[in-house]
């Protein structure tokens, strides 16, 4: 069963990603908030799979919250989609840096709804749709980019070429056929990388390949 907190200063808005989350079997919604000290404290109760949050709330907005559950390593299962009423809005990058694993505009349709929820709940990433991309793309390059540290010094010829796919935005299947590899042995690369460079999930290696400088926007066009 995936456990979702909802967060949002709207109760009209809550009340409807309840009614669609609540008809699924494998999803359980076991709390609501309606700020973001309230999203944290009950994040901190409740331990969810996932936490929908909204990123402009009154008292502690959803990019306060969602960096205080990213840094509580007693939330580290707890993974954060931020939800906006615009497809590129400056906050939702800093979200993704601040730990979120992806975002969605609040006019998704309930299928994409439920997929996003099940995607993230199993440890992927948001980065796949193309208004992430272009989010990134466009917030990546007001960032300095310091120079390569020893945890990305330390890569092999390999996990790099990995790592700036990931960073473009492909799937993992997608990266076994650039790179013919098995799909299985691309999933291995992902994983040993955020393990290596001890990062949260998919998203944070998005955000690190940019913010290094091992791609840029638009790199794979």
């Amino acid at each position: 069963m995936i456990r979702v907190l909802l967060a949002d200063d709207q109760t009209l808005v809550r009340a409807g990603f309840r009614s669609i989350l609540v008809d699924e079997d494998d999803i359980d919604v076991v709390g609501e908030a309606a700020d973001g000290a309230e999203a944290v404290r009950l994040a901190r109760e409740l331990r969810p799979d996932v936490v929908l949050m909204d990123i402009r709330m009154p008292d502690r907005d959803g990019l306060e919250a969602t960096r205080d559950i990213a840094g509580d390593e007693r939330l580290a299962a707890v993974r954060v989609v931020i939800l906006t009423t615009f497809d590129v809005d400056d906050y939702v990058y800093g979200a993704l840096r601040a730990g979120a694993s992806g975002f969605l505009v609040k006019d998704t349709e309930p299928e994409e709804l439920l997929h996003a929820v099940r995607v993230v709940a199993r440890g992927d990433a948001l980065i796949a749709p193309s208004v992430t991309r272009r989010l990134i793309s466009e917030f990546a390059g007001r960032v300095q980019r310091p120079e390569p540290g020893p945890r990305l010094n330390a890569l092999t010829e390999r996990e790099r070429e990995v790592m700036a796919l990931v960073g473009a935005g492909l799937t993992n299947d997608e990266i076994a056929r650039r790179l013919v590899l098995s799909p299985a042995t691309a999933k291995t690369h992902v994983s040993r990388l955020m393990t290596k460079l001890d990062v949260r999930d998919r998203a944070q290696l998005v955000i690190l390949a940019y913010e290094s400088g091992m791609i840029t926007p638009g790199w794979l066009d």
